[in-house]
């Protein structure tokens, strides 16, 4: 028995050690593998970097302002007679727009030039009086001073008559009227804006830092949203005398011609400021820059060597300074040399000494005005 139970002994130790031995040789072979693994190269779009010339500029953001531009409003209360122009139509200065029921003051005024023309009549003849000595000259005065209130009353009148018409103070196209024929109106109720277009202001403002670098006359390039891509030339037209303490940053007001009227007053704009000379800069795709908190890098393709000597196409993660961007464009002011060879598309999955291989058949968008589909 105790025979029997030694030899099972025996064989089940065999066993376990068989099994042990071949685990341990599978995992140390796994282990070696996982060594010498190379995980494959990563696929990348690169660029060559050069320098190109890029005018210097003065980027802001600013608004669309007319030149002239007003709310028309009813100078005095009455009811809506007639209105002669149609929302978003054009109209010439010195147009009537709309015209109150005057009724009311026509009447009193042909009661007041009745009464106007009777002391007319009556000063004549105290005039004739007066030159035969037939009355005083105080009389004669008494009769000139009605003759005058009575003329003032029917001017009265007559002046609010006429502004009981609104009239086009200038030429422009006017908004979508707020009144109709028959509304009573009060005093300072809103009738219809009314704007100049066809030159306009763009105001912006620029740091205190480069008001050393503005003038009068310098040429500005506008961009809007919904005008079709389409950018306005224009010049300074005036840079604001005090800085505002609160931002440091001062106002400026350029001139801005609209002949078509594809610029609205109140749009959002971005404008660049043109300062005549240019600086070579190497320019980058955006999506070549691996934006970070630690700071902004790129990856350059290099020749490298693996632990065990092998050459290899590998990625050098590099540190860079940016500047002025434009469009898909960013401008590397310091960190890269003309003629290294960029990654532009990729970079998210790059590490520094990572095998990579590059595919240029597809290349990401790099203007310096990129027109978007949807814009």
């Amino acid at each position: 028995m105790l025979k029997r139970m030694s030899v099972m002994l025996t064989l089940v130790v065999l066993f376990i050690a068989a099994v042990g031995t071949y685990k341990f040789m599978q995992i140390s072979a796994a282990i070696a593998a996982g060594k010498s693994f190379a995980p494959p190269p990563d696929a990348v779009t690169t660029t060559i970097a050069t320098r190109a010339p890029w005018a210097r500029t003065i980027d802001a953001v600013g608004a669309v302002a007319p030149m002239q531009g007003v709310t028309l409003s009813a100078d005095l209360p009455g009811v809506v007679e007639s209105v002669a122009f149609e929302s978003g139509a054009h109209v010439k200065k010195g147009a009537p727009l709309v015209i109150l029921d005057t009724r009311q003051e026509r009447a009193q005024l042909a009661s007041a030039e009745a009464a106007a023309e009777l002391a007319k009549v009556s000063l004549t003849r105290s005039q004739s009086l007066l030159d035969q000595k037939l009355i005083s000259q105080a009389e004669f005065d008494a009769a000139s001073a009605q003759y005058k209130q009575a003329e003032a009353a029917a001017n009265e009148i007559r002046a609010t008559i006429a502004r009981k018409t609104i009239y086009a103070p200038f030429a422009g196209i006017a908004g979508i009227r707020q009144v109709n024929p028959g509304q009573y109106v009060r005093s300072a109720d809103p009738i219809v804006p009314l704007q100049s277009v066809g030159t306009l202001f763009a105001n912006f403002s620029v740091p205190q830092q480069r008001l050393g670098e503005l003038h009068e006359g310098q040429r500005v390039v506008v961009h809007a949203e919904g005008t079709l891509g389409r950018t306005f030339e224009g010049r300074i037209s005036a840079i604001n005398p005090v800085v505002d303490d609160a931002t440091r940053n001062v106002q400026v007001q350029a001139l801005l011609p609209n002949p078509t009227g594809a610029l609205r007053p109140g749009m959002y704009v971005t404008v660049s400021v043109e300062l005549g000379d240019k600086d070579a800069v190497v320019a980058l795709p955006n999506s070549a820059i691996n934006f970070a908190p630690y700071g902004s890098s790129v990856f350059i393709v290099e020749s490298m060597k693996d632990p065990k000597g092998k050459s290899y196409q590998g990625v050098r993660q590099q540190f860079v300074k940016l500047g002025a961007t434009r469009g898909d464009l960013v401008a590397i002011t310091d960190g890269v040399k003309p003629g290294q060879e960029i990654v532009t598309s990729g970079v998210f999955k790059l590490r520094s000494g990572a095998s990579v291989v590059v595919n240029n058949k597809v290349q990401p968008s790099s203007s310096s005005a990129p027109k978007p589909e949807d814009s």
